[in-house]
Parts: structure tokens; sequence; C-alpha cells
């Protein structure tokens, strides 16, 4: 994962959104079978436009969206998550902090491998006051039952990265939950243990009967096989997944759940809110590798939605044990064949298995960084692509909520990006834009 960023101006941002709705208005004026996702960039594609860096999108669905944090069990094998919801419109919420604590940036430069006091000043002056357009343990928005996503976050990344993702299904009437994996994969995560006898608290601190530890990004010494690292990772992370689809049904069903974090959000509200019947299973990078893996594990989940999928931690025997439909979307400059072979060992004729691809993405179009980089930046730590990343979520948006539509049940009216799915449409690709040996690349791959 790469990661730095420059800000532009309050002012520079405001004229952008009142830009961008301008075009939105007009494209509401449209004849139906207009496809938002499936039209022009406002700007150029590569263009300078500051369009390109104003914050994390707001949800396109017709509700406000709430989040919250939940850690079950204090201990390493609880479930950590942060939760995206519905939520009751109110201006007495804030928005939350997009990266809450300072450690996180610490754990980021340890990935990037660059100097913490640096990448600790950067992140502080650049990102420390960054906001995701979701209000802080607003009250949930009861009155129907939500289908629910467990979101898996890729190497190097936390739970609050991919905000925009979460936010945009989360707008449109999803309850997603965003898992942070404590397998050392996460560049950062934290977890509490009882305070011993042994660690006096500071002279300026105040001691609880827990104190927090945190764990950093694992990676294979030099010349080591990587493989194993990521094969035991893997199950961990599908793990989680599982025990995070757990807590949430125990909400569901009303049962009483313990947080040991603070919060004022009231989780009873969760009780009947939850449609147990839908539920899907999504994920980023070595996070969609940890979905096809949960999907494998756990027949609850109905089908799943890899977004740029690293396919490296799967073994083969994996994948005849998957009998649910996956959506495969790829960015153009990510992905090789070698990778996209393993992908298509998944092609099946009982089950829907598709594969599209973004034109002008990068690896890094699915995160949230993407929005918070200036132009020369985002291409020099590659993240950004030549399509306007607000293009690119809109797309990635869509063609999830098509998917899970089709594969959940829902009556929505999300098939009308359906075609997004065959690849079609200005900015995608059917299946892959790379050449594949001795196989023949169309929609259906």
């Amino acid at each position: 994962m790469h990661c730095a960023g420059l800000t532009e101006s309050a002012g520079g941002c405001e004229g952008a959104r009142a830009e961008t709705g301008r075009r939105e208005t007009e494209a509401q004026k449209k004849p139906s079978g207009s496809r938002p996702g499936n039209h022009k960039a406002p700007e150029k594609m590569g263009s300078y436009s500051s369009v390109q860096f104003c914050g994390i999108p707001q949800g396109r669905g017709p509700h406000a969206v709430g989040c919250s944090d939940m850690m079950s069990d204090h201990t390493v094998q609880g479930s950590f998550f942060r939760l995206f919801y519905p939520c009751v419109d109110s201006d007495e919420y804030e928005e939350a902090v997009w990266i809450p604590r300072r450690e996180y940036y610490l754990g980021l430069a340890d990935t990037l491998k660059l100097n913490r006091t640096v990448v600790d000043f950067i992140f502080r002056n650049y990102f420390g006051s960054v906001k995701c357009p979701a209000k802080l343990n607003a009250p949930f928005k009861t009155g129907e039952k939500y289908p629910l996503v467990i979101f898996s976050h890729g190497l190097g990344a936390f739970r609050t990265l991919y905000s925009a993702v979460c936010i945009g299904l989360a707008s449109q009437g999803f309850v997603v939950a965003s898992v942070e994996h404590r397998d050392e994969s996460a560049s950062a995560t934290f977890y509490f243990r009882e305070r011993s006898s042994a660690d006096p608290c500071e002279e300026d601190e105040e001691c609880g009967p827990l104190e927090e530890v945190w764990m950093y990004n694992k990676t294979p010494k030099a010349g080591e096989d990587e493989f194993p690292l990521r094969f035991e990772q893997v199950q961990k992370r599908a793990d989680e997944c599982l025990r995070a689809l757990d807590l949430m049904l125990d909400l569901n069903a009303g049962k009483p759940v313990t947080n040991a974090l603070p919060s004022n959000f009231n989780w009873l509200l969760l009780k009947d809110s939850i449609d147990v019947q839908r539920v899907a299973a999504a994920g980023h990078s070595f996070g969609a590798a940890t979905a096809i893996k949960a999907l494998g594990r756990d027949p609850r989940f109905r089908c799943a939605v890899a977004l740029d999928a690293w396919m490296f931690s799967l073994r083969d025997e994996i994948f005849s044990a998957i009998h649910q439909p996956v959506l495969f979307v790829n960015s153009e400059k990510f992905q090789w064949v070698e990778n996209v072979q393993i992908m298509k060992k998944m092609d099946a004729t009982r089950v829907e298995r598709k594969m599209m691809t973004i034109k002008g993405t990068v690896h890094q179009s699915f995160p949230d960084f993407t929005f918070l980089t200036g132009y020369l930046m985002g291409k020099i730590f590659k993240l950004k692509g030549d399509i306007d990343p607000y293009t690119g979520m809109d797309i990635i948006i869509n063609v999830t909520l098509a998917f899970l539509q089709r594969h959940l049940g829902l009556q929505k009216d999300f098939n009308q990006w359906d075609p997004l799915i065959e690849g079609e449409g200005e900015f995608v690709i059917p299946g892959t834009n790379l050449n594949l040996p001795s196989t023949q690349n169309d929609s259906s791959k």
C-alpha cells in the first residue's frame, strides 16, 4: 500500500462540489436508461482538476450514514470492526475522524518502510483533520431489515481506509461491518490485556485494569518464502470475518454484547434490523482473497465481491468448496496474468462467476487515499490512475450493488447497473484487459 498526499484549499473543493452537484442535477434529467457509473468523467482524465482530490465522497443513496466501532471481548480473540449503517439524520452528531489514532500513522510508516517521525508529521498535518462523511455514533435507523456485508481490508490497511466503499453501500440501505484484522496484516491495530503489577502506570496516566497493546504489520524476512505467512494469515482473517458475522447476528437476535471501546451508540437498536438471509462478503486485495476464503467456509455468505483480488494466499482446493456467486472487479494497472489465471480457476457453469475491469484504475483506486492527494503526489505514489477517482468509485459501488441485488434477491433498482457486470460502459472492460495464454477472454470470464 502506498500513501502520501497534499491538501487543497476549501474554496477549490467547494467549487468542485458545486460543479459536481450541477452535473448530478443534469444527470437526473436524463432518460432513465442513463446509468451513473457509466457516464463521462467530469474532467478530462488525468487533468489537474480539484474535483479529483476534494475528500471522501458522500454516499449517493437515500439514507444518511452513521458509523460506530465495536470491539467485542478486549482480547485479540474478539471481533473488531467499524460498522457503517443507515442512520437517523441529525446535526447533533459529528462526522467521524478518518484515521482515529496516531499509532495508525506509525504503522503506515512501517508498512511503507519510511521514517516514523517524518510520516507522523506528514500525516498529522495533511490527514489529521480529515473526516469521513459518516456521523459517529448517530442512532441506527430502525423500521426495516437491511442486508449485511462483511468487508475485509487489504494488506497494510485497517478498518477505516475503505470508508468510501462502505459509506456508498450503507447509503443504499446496507449494513457494512468493516473488519480490522489482527493477524499482523493490518498496518496497525490493537487490543487490550489485563494490566499486571509489573507494568506500573506513568505519573500522568490514569490506570485502569486494562492496557492497550498495539500490533503492527508483519513482513517476511529477506529471502524467506512468503506463502506460509500469507496462507496462515488468510485463515485467521476468514475466522475474523466469521466472528464478525456471528456477532452481527447476535446483535440482530437481541443478545447482550459487551463493547470494550467507549461508545454511546445504542447497539440494541440493531435487534431485528438485519436480514439474516441476505449476507455477503466483500474485500480489497488480500481482503478480496479473505472474502473468497470466508465464502468457502460458511454458506451463510450468499455471494462475494472481490475488489482487485490478490489471490496469492489461496490454494486450489478452496475453489471446489465454494458454491456461491463471485464478482471480480479488477483495476487496469495492477493485475498480472498469473493472478488472473487463479481467479479463472473459479469459473463455473452452474453458478455465476463474473469478471470486469475498470479502465484507468490502479490498485489504490479502491481505498480512500485516492481522494485525498493532489495529482502529482497521487501519480508518484500510484494512488491515482488516469480515471477521475470519483467516477471510478461510482463504478465500483454501482457494479457491487447490481451484483448484490442479483444474488441477494433484493427488490431495488440496482439492476439499472447490470450492464457494468458484463463490462459494458465507457470506462469498463468485460473480463480482463490482459492477454491470457490459451484462454478465450469474453464477458463471461
